[in-house]
């Protein structure tokens, strides 16, 4: 179930609650019990690492492949 973040306008506490997509405009209440609430907008980072050596995976390398101008036919 996805995590929604919200801040509450009265008392400033940020927090979190697990809802359905479907209720994920539904209005929040805050922990200390306040209904001016907003919803945040969330970030996602993803990282990889190599599945050998827990290492951070290598950036890709430069070159080719894929658009007008990664392909190169752009003058």
């Amino acid at each position: 179930m996805p995590r929604y973040e919200y801040r509450c306008r009265t008392c400033g506490d940020t927090f979190e609650l697990s809802r359905p997509m479907s209720e994920s405009a539904a209005p929040a209440t805050c922990p200390t019990g306040h209904d001016d609430t907003v919803k945040l907008l969330s970030t996602v980072a993803v990282t990889g690492t190599s599945p050998a050596s827990g290492t951070p995976a290598p950036a890709p390398s430069g070159g080719g492949g894929g658009g007008c101008c990664g392909g190169g036919c752009c003058g």
